[in-house]
């Protein structure tokens, strides 16, 4: 099994996206940090510098997409979140297609303790209008996905990580496509949909319950916003249960989003592993994860709740 951080798939799309002279990359002191660096190191007469200057640098982006360039900022989730009113009033409301990365998301940066922890970035920017939001699970599919966003005509977050989990998309990179889930795994009793560094604990859930006799369904939900409505149905006539796994707060991430589709298209028991309502804390990433309840664990108990309430209804 290899690995890979999605931060790096986010820096070797930005390569891969050089031949078009639109490109051009924005950064807020962390290039480095996010990977943006290695677009800079051959083009630096497209990557522009802001230092700690979030807001004007997404208010550039937005005068470069006005004038037919295609953008890419970054900077730590938590310091995107400073760029909200940006985002906003200058990016989305004029519809101009500014992508904005934001690297470090989640519990999962650790020693990086509770200011630096963003859990809240997902909801904060799925509550901007006609505003795509993208969490991949490895360096692969942020690869692909970034690379597929500079064909969209819709501002776009995406939220990388740090730290390096195992490959899911070696040799299966047609399968992702922006707005579409993808399945890793099929299963009836129960569905589990994750996000960025829960979707291979998914995976390992699903197997624990499988030496139980209980055969779950997990489904890679990188894309937040628009959601696959169409598979959430389909996994609810399925099997009628669902959970959802993220490295975010509980409020208004994939478990919010799924929680709002499943009320209107095919309500059904939905448990939810994420943060509670709190802050993160300074450590080792494993600890935290466990101190959060984001272990493969705590999915294999969401999914046997779910499977309850779905047999007592």
């Amino acid at each position: 099994m290899s690995f890979g951080a999605s931060r790096d798939g986010y820096g070797e799309a930005l390569l891969e996206l050089s031949s078009n002279e639109k490109v051009v990359v924005l950064e807020a002191d962390l290039g480095k940090s996010t990977k943006s660096c290695w677009f800079r190191a051959k083009y630096p007469e497209r990557t522009f510098s802001f230092g700690i200057a979030e807001q004007n640098m997404v208010l550039a982006a937005a005068g470069l997409a006005s004038s037919g360039y295609i953008p890419f900022a970054s900077t730590f989730s938590i310091f995107c979140e400073r760029a909200f009113e940006q985002m906003r009033n200058g990016v989305a409301r004029p519809g101009y297609a500014v992508h904005l990365c934001g690297s470090h998301g989640g519990i999962h940066t650790g020693e990086d303790g509770s200011s630096a922890q963003a859990i809240e970035d997902l909801s904060v920017f799925r509550s901007i209008p006609k505003l795509t939001v993208l969490h991949p699970c490895d360096d692969i599919s942020a690869r692909i996905l970034t690379c597929q966003l500079a064909e969209s005509r819709h501002p776009s977050y995406t939220r990388t990580a740090r730290n390096k989990v195992p490959r899911l998309y070696e040799g299966k990179e047609s399968v992702l496509r922006i707005g579409k889930g993808v399945t890793l795994r099929q299963g009836r009793d129960v569905a589990i949909l994750a996000v960025g560094v829960m979707v291979h604990r998914a995976l390992d859930a699903a197997q624990q319950l499988s030496k139980e006799g209980i055969e779950a369904t997990v489904a890679d939900f990188h894309t937040l916003k628009p959601l696959d409505e169409d598979l959430v149905g389909e996994l609810a006539h399925r099997c009628g249960a669902f959970v959802t796994a993220e490295d975010h707060s509980l409020i208004g991430g994939l478990g919010g989003a799924v929680a709002e589709s499943l009320s209107q298209i095919h309500p059904v028991p939905l448990e939810r592993v994420g943060v509670k309502d709190r802050f993160g804390e300074s450590g080792k990433p494993e600890p935290l994860m466990d101190m959060m309840g984001l272990t493969a664990e705590d999915i294999v108990a969401a999914a046997k709740r779910a499977i309850t309430r779905k047999e007592t209804n």
